[in-house]
């Protein structure tokens, strides 16, 4: 395993190369993010205990993923359980591995949870998100500062975690090391990766608002609900399948499956 440095270029072919994946076998894709949206939400409905419990399983869960997305490749079947992959396909000490890991995460989640709270005023968004009232200025601008203060904070722990889980699961990495070596691939490749997150930036959160503006210009926003939560499911899924190519990106593995995703952009 050679971590590989790519040019800025790199986070498009990551976005076709996911578009490819999903093409490949859409109803799997999309069975496995209906199966873990419905978890997550039953999750909440258990108070703190339900949230740490999905934190934890998180790095195991994208493991089981990227194995789909593997699977798919070798033109395997795709079961739901393979979301468990991660936690039953690798050994005891890759399983022990991603429990300290989602440890970690669900750690370091919680503590940014308590630094954005420091810095947004709770109260003025609980408002508009309990009781339902219409926002003022100054719960959008409250809005906006959580965005902004979520994105600026999760962005080094997603950093931490983007190849961490498949570093521990499928090489054996240590959960400090993996930590560290996943950390290094973003920061050296951050102009691939600036480049594949405004992409997805501008097609999961710009389009939307913007199609929101111009549907409500013209009377049409019972339209734009029907419009919306498909297209969210349809780039989540996709998104999803791009982690993978980032994955094959910026690490020079050539495993025993077939080859043809690397060369997906030519």
């Amino acid at each position: 395993m050679q971590l590989l440095e790519v040019p800025a270029k790199e986070g498009y072919v990551w976005f076709r190369q996911g578009i490819w994946l999903f093409r490949k076998n859409p109803l799997a894709f999309l069975m496995l993010l209906f199966i873990y949206l419905i978890a997550a939400q039953l999750a909440i409905f258990v108070p703190l205990f339900g949230i740490i419990a999905l934190l934890v399983v998180t790095p195991g869960i994208n493991v089981g993923v990227m194995t789909a997305c593997r699977d798919v490749i070798q033109s395997k079947r795709v079961l739901p359980t393979v979301l468990l992959a991660g936690f039953r396909s690798n050994g005891k000490q890759a399983m022990r591995h991603l429990f300290v890991l989602g440890g970690i995460y669900a750690a370091m989640v919680f503590l940014l949870s308590l630094i954005a709270t420091s810095v947004v005023d709770i109260g003025a968004l609980a408002q508009v998100v309990l009781k339902g009232e219409e926002p003022t200025p100054d719960a959008m601008r409250q809005l906006y500062l959580a965005m902004l203060t979520g994105a600026a904070l999760y962005t080094p722990i997603a950093m931490l975690f983007w190849f961490a889980p498949m570093l521990t699961a499928w090489h054996g990495v240590p959960p400090v090391k993996a930590l560290f070596f996943s950390w290094t691939a973003c920061w050296r490749n951050r102009g691939a990766f600036f480049a594949y997150a405004g992409l997805f930036a501008v097609l999961i959160v710009a389009l939307p608002l913007f199609l929101e503006v111009i549907f409500a210009a013209i009377g049409a926003e019972t339209v734009l609900s029907f419009l919306v939560t498909p297209y969210s499911l349809l780039m989540l899924a996709i998104l999803y399948c791009s982690f993978y190519a980032t994955y094959r990106g910026c690490f020079n593995i050539v495993p025993a499956e077939a080859t043809d995703a690397q060369n997906v952009n030519t």
